[in-house]
């Protein structure tokens, strides 16, 4: 969340900063008012809790003089005191919750060189890659024995049936099959690969706490896109970012440890509630998929090179497999509501025409790390600080498997999968029907 205090100091910088995102003026009045009386009703209650204060020691001097009735005047004030100064306290706590509540829905303030805009229609496209590009080939186009989208091919070749994945599970659950199956598998183990030992591999689980998904910014304002596990209060993840956040939460850390980078592949699970009707065809968009996730702690010197890092590994695994990619500065207006800055790494998969999001490299600053508290002490000395945190994917594997299949299908029908993913697929990379 925000820093309570930059809203103190900086209002007018802050209503501008979050205007850059859409965020409604009176948004952030609301907060900064709630945060006045919040302080005001914390004076009040000092005030009186001093007052309470100063009768108990009046109480023991009328005692030790030897003056009962008047130490028993001074009581019953004191008592009468007490719960006034009980009532005010609970007063305060209850408007501190109201501004802690509130500063839960208020977005991160964006990088000043986010771009600006209002929707992924303003995103800027920063740069392309596609197979011998370095060579000096044209960017390649759309071939006609490429113009069938995944769906097809994998039912044709028995790689996914996603007419028996609705039958186990409703619409959106899609399921894998033989070689598929093992393709999914084999794009795990490949990344995995990659990323080790620079990223030390992390097998979390995948049901959290409630303050674990409040930590990374998914409640509560997202709560209606997560599966919600009601009769224990858990939640489903919807990304492994959610409990590699808070795997020090509470802690402070000492800063020659950092950065501490992470990688963890986990199944996640979105209810996808606002893209109803969306992109529900095939493989682009599901409610449950694999991904591999980046993770990294940082000191605040540290986070933009740690985003860079993030970046470069997953423009590499897109390189080794073969896909071409564009890569997307996202405007403040687009920018999830956690992060600072955000690339989109988004791949092309001709069968459907379209350019599919499989990555998203964010920097949050300290607005997560101040949910989770988790700090850093200086090597110079001096007070704790929030850590920054980073995250990306490298990558989610359901618009890459249909980008895979999509990009390598050949002429007679059969995929043809890219050589990085030979040793992961018993050496077979080519997919045929059985």
């Amino acid at each position: 969340m925000i820093d309570i205090r930059t809203l103190r100091d900086d209002p007018d910088g802050v209503r501008a900063a979050l205007a850059r995102r859409g965020v409604e003026a009176a948004e952030v009045d609301a907060v900064i008012l709630a945060d006045a009386a919040h302080r005001a009703l914390l004076a009040r209650a000092e005030a009186l809790r001093a007052d309470v204060k100063a009768l108990s020691r009046r109480v023991g001097e009328a005692r030790k003089a030897g003056d009962g009735a008047r130490a028993e005047e001074l009581s019953t004030e004191s008592r009468r005191l007490g719960g006034r100064e009980r009532a005010a306290a609970a007063e305060a706590d209850a408007e501190g919750e109201k501004v802690r509540h509130a500063l839960l829905y208020l977005p991160n303030i964006p990088a000043e060189d986010a771009p600006d805009g209002a929707s992924e229609n303003d995103n800027v496209e920063i740069r392309r890659w596609w197979p011998g590009r370095e060579r000096g080939a044209a960017e390649p186009g759309r071939a006609p024995h490429q113009q069938v989208p995944h769906w097809e091919i994998g039912e044709d070749l028995q790689l996914l049936s996603l007419e028996r994945g609705a039958r186990l599970s409703g619409s959106m659950f899609p399921l894998y099959r033989g070689p598929g199956a093992r393709l999914l598998r084999a794009l795990t183990a490949f990344a995995i690969d990659r990323h080790s030992p620079a990223y030390e591999e992390i097998r979390p689980p995948t049901v959290v706490l409630t303050e674990t998904m409040t930590s990374t910014g998914h409640l509560p304002k997202f709560a209606d896109d997560a599966y919600h596990l009601e009769r224990d209060d858990l939640w489903l993840i919807p990304t492994a970012e959610v409990p590699l956040t808070s795997m020090h939460r509470g802690d402070i850390l000492e800063e020659a440890v950092l950065p501490l980078r992470f990688t963890a592949s986990t199944a996640c699970y979105r209810r996808e509630a606002g893209s109803a009707g969306r992109d529900t065809r095939g493989l682009l968009r599901v409610h449950e998929f694999d991904k591999v996730e980046l993770f990294a702690y940082t000191t605040p010197a540290q986070a933009l090179g740690a985003q860079a890092d993030i970046l470069e590994r997953a423009e590499s695994l897109l390189q080794e497999l073969e896909l071409r990619y564009r890569v997307l500065d996202l405007c403040a207006g687009d920018l999830s509501g956690s992060s600072a800055r955000t690339f989109d790494l988004e791949a092309y998969a001709p069968g459907v025409d379209q350019w599919l999001e499989v990555s998203s490299v964010s920097w949050f600053r300290d607005y997560q790390a101040r949910r989770a508290q988790v700090r850093f002490r200086p090597q110079g000395g001096g007070s704790p600080q929030l850590v920054h945190t980073v995250n990306g994917s490298a990558l989610a594997w359901p618009r890459i498997w249909a980008a895979v299949v999509e990009n390598g299908r050949q002429q007679d029908g059969t995929v043809r999968l890219p050589e990085c993913l030979a040793p992961y697929m018993g050496g077979e990379l080519l997919l045929k029907a059985p």
